[in-house]
């Protein structure tokens, strides 16, 4: 007999396992607010979220906002932050259990999120079969090696953002990362559109949803929501 209750989808978060800032000496690791204020959209919205990461496990976090409300309810929550704090291994993940996967940000994607064969066989796969890829920040750092079946690169000819390079020099550290984002993205073809620093920006082109720094995602979040909600329709 078959069940009566709908399949829940399910949301792929993937963090960074990289903790250092380089040569600076300075611990980084994945954005809490950007996992925190994506996560809770997903989850009001009815769908099950993963964790994964190169690594798995705990990897340092930084970024809380005490004084906004996603961050204190992800926090407070056990379920939610025992998922974060044990997440699975990128290697571990069959990507076609999965409607979309996002890419929180955190300096530390600039490192291990870039050419990580596992994250960009996951992401190829789940765009190839119709789903939502998402990114915010430093987190379409991610998406820069990602090719499609045919060869191209899935940015090339999509409008998208990032973090910027003036809002990365505006924080001087434009010399200890590894390659300014925003440069990359386009040299792999991307279409790039900035707003001016730390002002919500989020993208959408086809599947792909980009956001520009910590503020933009929430909307980021809503966007990706939109499109997964259209595809069950079958508008997309």
């Amino acid at each position: 007999m078959l069940s009566s209750y709908p399949v829940r989808k399910k949301v792929l978060f993937v963090i960074t396992s990289h903790d250092q800032l380089g040569n600076s000496g300075r611990k980084t690791g994945f954005h809490l607010g950007e996992v925190a204020q994506a996560y809770k959209p997903f989850y009001d919205a009815g769908y099950d979220i993963d964790f994964a990461s190169p690594k798995g496990g705990k990897t340092h976090s930084y970024g809380a906002d005490m004084n906004n409300a996603a961050d204190v309810w992800f926090i407070q929550n056990r379920e939610a932050t025992g998922k974060l704090f044990n997440a699975s291994k990128l290697s571990e993940i069959v990507p076609k259990k999965y409607d979309a996967v996002y890419f929180a940000g955190g300096h530390g994607v600039m490192w291990d999120l870039v050419n990580d064969s596992a994250s960009e066989m996951i992401t190829r796969t789940i765009y190839e079969n119709n789903g939502v890829v998402g990114a915010v920040c430093h987190g379409p750092a991610a998406l820069t090696n990602v090719k499609l079946s045919n060869g191209r690169f899935l940015i090339q000819g999509k409008v998208l953002t990032s973090f910027t390079n003036k809002e990365e020099r505006e924080i001087e550290l434009d010399k200890v990362v590894p390659f300014l984002l925003q440069d990359e993205l386009q040299k792999k073809g991307g279409m790039f559109k900035p707003l001016a620093n730390w002002q919500s920006n989020v993208q959408v082109d086809q599947r792909l949803v980009t956001g520009q720094n910590p503020a933009s995602t929430g909307k980021l979040a809503e966007e990706m929501i939109r499109l997964l909600k259209n595809k069950s329709l079958g508008r997309n």
